[in-house]
């Protein structure tokens, strides 16, 4: 299942970047939905290209009901992302994949932070992916809506987070 989103945020990329990748904003953002950020690292220097790992805890409890009985009550999802540096004009971009414990899906998605001006252009596109034989496609399409909304409210959050900081 294909994911797509778009949205421009008031600020620089620069600053984008910086909530994105701030311990702080991931762990709000994981409250947020009723997750846990169990974890967050950066490996390298933001300025130039670098990577995050974040582990959250996740409840289900908008999961359909039969998905529901495979992963339980909650699930851990691994993210990981890996940033290039700063192109020319500051855009950047992160290649992001998903990893959730015992659950069989697969999310990779390409993150956009694109200079328009002072405003950034986020641009999220990617897929989820099951390896389930015959039902792995309708397992992919449930769980797609649910992706596709936890990588967006980053970015719905970024523009609240930089307003309030």
């Amino acid at each position: 299942m294909a994911l797509s989103a778009s949205t421009t945020l008031p600020h620089s990329v620069e600053r984008v970047a910086e909530v994105l990748v701030n311990e702080d904003f991931q762990r709000h953002t994981s409250e947020l939905v009723g997750g846990t950020l169990e974890s967050f690292t950066v490996d390298g220097d933001v300025a130039g290209a670098f990577s995050t790992t974040s582990v959250r805890t996740l409840p289900t409890t908008r999961l359909p009901e039969i998905a529901r009985k495979f992963v339980g009550d909650s699930l851990t999802v691994t993210q990981l992302e890996k940033w290039d540096a700063p192109a020319a004009d500051g855009s950047r971009q992160s290649n992001i994949s998903m990893k959730i414990a015992g659950a069989p899906l697969d999310v990779s998605a390409v993150q956009r932070l694109v200079a328009e001006g002072g405003s950034t252009r986020i641009e999220l596109e990617g897929n989820v992916t099951s390896s389930v034989p015959f039902l792995g496609g309708k397992i992919a399409e449930a769980a797609e809506p649910m992706v596709g909304k936890a990588l967006n409210i980053q970015s719905q959050q970024a523009q609240a987070w930089l307003e309030g900081h």
